[in-house]
Parts: structure tokens; C-alpha cells; sequence
């Protein structure tokens, strides 16, 4: 069978599939990475607001317990301002060293600083409560202003808390460094499974498509060989202006078997179709393997005679062997195993059929004396068309379908079918069938 990657349809279609997929994927992955994003940077800044209004709030609430005077700083009130050594405060618990505290009058001027107290901040409205600022160097900080009042409820004026975000800003960088470099890096593993994806998933479609091919080439060389014998015939008596009557007989004999040779094809081939397609409809009824076997065994034995072949047949029981399903394709079932032997079976070989029954199934046995199957081939004689030796079962007239079909009638049983075979040697056909016997004894049987 030829390699996908070699059709030039099923190489393209490979691409698209894995094309879209990876577009899809990374549509996904990108949307994936913006959302953890975002979630980190407002988790982060969740978390700085609540650290900024505990601390201070905690530290709002002791100035503004001793302020006196609006616009002027108590000294008991500049003693709870953290100093220049943030390590010997309350404040250092926590960022000690990025946070910066302002005090501002009502008009907006700065009182006093304490803490860390950035170059170039700019001085910002008390008003609003929150706020991000920059310094002249670019560096960004996080601010909470309060409202301050006096111990008797005037208006004070502002106190401004804010801290660095460095450190944020530096691991949100990274994240994004990540996200970045990350992405790229998924879409090429994206990429690699989505190419071994489609092709995983197109291969039984590709398998079915090669089949079909060899089933279309099949079909024609079967339906060529017919049909060009017929044309053959006509031609040969279109240029007979006085045909003798026998000789036309003989003509319409000709013209007749490659008829029924091209009906017995077409009537296999939409038998498997039927059989693809849905389950073979049963009739249910007791079908007796017994007397099956031996009406075969009867019927073929003019084939097998014309072929030179001696057919015997062993009962190894002498109950009847009850199968409950459709007779008719029990009889094409185990015509076409003995037909089959018959036709690959030499001059002055044997053909042994026995019946037997064993764990609840009957059981039947066609060995024969002829050619064998190499056991590469073992797997194969089941398909369509296929054959061990092509010019021998056209010489006798086989399609290469007899064994296709026995298969499908088996399986709709509820049976198997296996075939055991030594190449040059002969080959043993081995059909087994869910049985309905109550009883049976190892009297034998034999006809011939």
C-alpha cells in the first residue's frame, strides 16, 4: 500500500487538518496565557491594596488620635512616623524599606515626609484615594491618601501611604518573559502533535480509500476478462457470414457461461455490500449442520470428480448438530469452503470433511492435500479478490470472493472461521458454530 505522505490529496489534506488545529490551539493557548495574565496582575494588586489599607489605616488611626492643631504636626504625632531607619519601626515587617508616608494640609502642601521618600515624586490631591504615581527615574509607586482630622473633628488635612512596585512590576515582567518565550515553544509542540494527530486519525480513512482503489482495479480486471470473451465471441461471428447451427450452439454456450460467470460476480459483490452495509437479516429457524454437510458433500462430489480430486466425508457424531439461523447462507457457508478446497487441491488430491462437536459448538473440518498458504498470506485469503495463486482459480473459475463471504456468513452466526496450513502441504479449514445438541457420542460415521 502506498505511504499516505505519497498522495499528493491525503499529504494536503494532512496539513490543513493540522493547520487548523494548531490555530486553534494557539487561538487557545493565547486566550489561555492573557487570562493567567491578567488573573496574576490583579491578584497581585489585590493584595498590595489590602497591605496598603492595613497598614495605613493601623497607622492613620494612631496620628490622628493626637493631632491638635490643623496643618501642624505634633511632636507625640511625629514619634509614631516611621524614620530614615525603616528596620526600627512598626513599618518593617513589611517592605520596610518602599514605603513612603506624606502628611498634607487642607490646602495640599506637604507638612512632613517619612520613610523612603522617592526622588522626583510628584505631590498629588489628598482627595483621591488611590492612585499610582512615577518618579523622574520611571519607577512606579501605590498610594492610599485618608482624610485626617482633629482630636476635636476639624479638618487636618491628608495622609498619603505609598510603596514601591519594583518588586510587581519586576515578576510581572517575567511572567510576561515567560508567557512569551513559552508560547512559541507550545505551538511547536503544537504544531508536532497536530501533524502526528492527523495522521493518526486520517489512517483508517486512508486505509479505507486504499481498499477501495484495490477493490475498483479488482472489480474491472474481474468484470475485463468476461466481457472481453464475449466481444471476442461476437466479433469472431460478426466476420461468419455461414455459421453452421453447432457452431453457434457452441457460440451461445461461450456467450452464456461468461453471462453467468459476470451474474455470479455481480450477485457476490452486492451480497458483500449488503453484508458492509448491515448485518445479513437471518431467518431463524433449527438448520440441521448434519444434513447440510452431507447434501454438500453429495452436490460436489461431480466437481470433484471433474477435478480428479477424491472427497470423503467422517460424522463423528451421531446426534443431529442444531444451529439456529439461515440456511440458505449455512449451505453457500460450507459450499464455498469445500468448493475452495476442491479448486486449490492438485490432480489425485484428497479432500476430508468431518463433522464434529465440542464445547457447545459445532464444529466443521475441511482439509485438503492441496498447495497450503504461506503463513504471510494466512491474513490475507480472507479479503476481497485475493487469491494464493491467481492463475489456478481463474483456470477454475474462482473469483476470489468465496472466502470474503464465508467469513461475513460465519461472523453473522455468532461463529468463526480458521484456517490452519502448511505451505506445499495442504491447507485445514476449521468452522465452528454455536450448537444446540443436548447429547452426542464418538460413533463415526464415514461416507464416501
Amino acid at each position: 500500500m502506498q505511504p499516505m505522505n505519497q498522495n499528493k490529496l491525503f499529504y494536503l489534506t494532512r496539513w490543513k487538518l493540522a493547520g487548523c488545529y494548531s490555530a486553534a490551539m494557539g487561538l487557545v493557548l493565547s486566550i489561555c496565557a492573557l487570562g493567567l495574565y491578567q488573573a496574576l496582575v490583579h491578584a497581585h494588586w489585590q493584595t498590595l491594596d489590602r497591605e496598603l489599607e492595613s497598614v495605613a489605616g493601623t497607622l492613620h488611626d494612631s496620628v490622628e488620635s493626637v493631632l491638635k492643631q490643623p496643618g501642624r504636626v505634633e511632636p507625640t504625632a511625629q514619634q509614631l512616623l516611621p524614620e530614615r531607619k525603616p528596620q526600627q519601626h512598626i513599618l518593617g515587617a513589611i517592605h520596610q524599606g518602599d514605603y513612603f508616608i506624606k502628611l498634607l494640609n487642607t490646602a495640599g502642601q506637604t507638612v512632613t515626609t517619612a520613610g523612603f521618600q522617592p526622588e522626583g515624586l510628584p505631590t498629588t490631591s489628598g482627595e483621591i484615594t488611590w492612585q499610582t504615581v512615577q518618579d523622574t527615574k520611571g519607577n512606579r509607586y501605590h498610594q492610599i491618601s485618608l482624610p485626617l482630622h482633629t482630636q476635636d473633628n476639624r479638618p487636618w488635612g491628608y495622609m498619603q501611604m505609598g510603596r514601591s512596585l519594583n518588586d510587581v512590576d519586576n515578576y510581572l515582567a517575567n511572567v510576561k518573559l515567560v508567557l512569551l518565550l513559552g508560547l512559541p515553544l507550545a505551538m511547536v509542540l503544537v504544531g508536532s502533535a497536530s501533524w502526528w494527530l492527523a495522521g493518526f486519525a486520517m489512517q483508517p480513512i486512508y486505509e479505507s480509500y486504499s481498499q477501495i482503489q484495490q477493490f475498483t482495479a479488482d472489480v474491472a480486471h474481474e468484470l475485463r476478462t468476461p466481457l472481453a470473451a464475449v466481444a471476442a465471441t461476437v466479433e469472431s461471428v460478426s466476420g461468419m457470414p455461414n455459421l453452421p447451427e453447432s457452431e453457434a450452439r457452441n457460440i451461445l454456450r461461450t456467450i452464456e457461461r461468461q453471462n453467468r460467470r459476470l451474474t455470479t460476480l455481480v450477485a457476490d459483490l452486492l451480497l458483500l455490500a449488503r453484508i458492509e452495509r448491515q448485518p445479513i437479516p437471518i431467518r431463524r429457524q433449527i438448520c440441521y449442520l448434519n444434513d447440510i454437510v452431507s447434501d454438500l458433500v453429495e452436490e460436489l462430489a461431480a466437481l470433484a470428480i471433474a477435478a480428479k480430486v477424491t472427497i470423503s466425508y467422517e460424522a463423528r457424531v451421531h446426534q443431529q448438530i442444531k444451529v439456529i439461523g439461515d440456511e440458505e447462507q449455512l449451505y453457500r457457508l460450507v459450499s464455498n469452503i469445500i468448493v475452495n478446497a476442491i479448486q486449490y487441491t492438485l490432480t489425485d488430491g484428497q479432500v476430508n470433511i468431518a463433522l464434529n462437536y465440542s464445547d457447545r459448538h459445532g464444529i466443521i473440518q475441511v482439509q485438503d492435500t492441496g498447495i497450503g498458504i504461506a503463513p504471510l498470506e494466512q491474513k490475507r485469503i480472507f479479503d476481497r479478490f485475493y487469491r494464493v495463486s491467481s492463475d489456478r482459480a481463474r483456470h477454475t473459475g474462482g473469483s476470489g470472493l468465496g472466502l470474503a463471504i464465508a467469513q461475513a456468513i460465519v461472523q453473522t452466526h455468532g461463529g468463526s472461521l480458521q484456517v490452519q496450513s502448511e505451505l506445499g502441504k495442504g491447507s485445514t479449514f476449521i468452522i465452528q458454530l454455536p450448537s444446540i445438541i443436548n447429547q452426542f457420542s464418538n460413533l463415526k460415521l464415514t461416507k464416501q
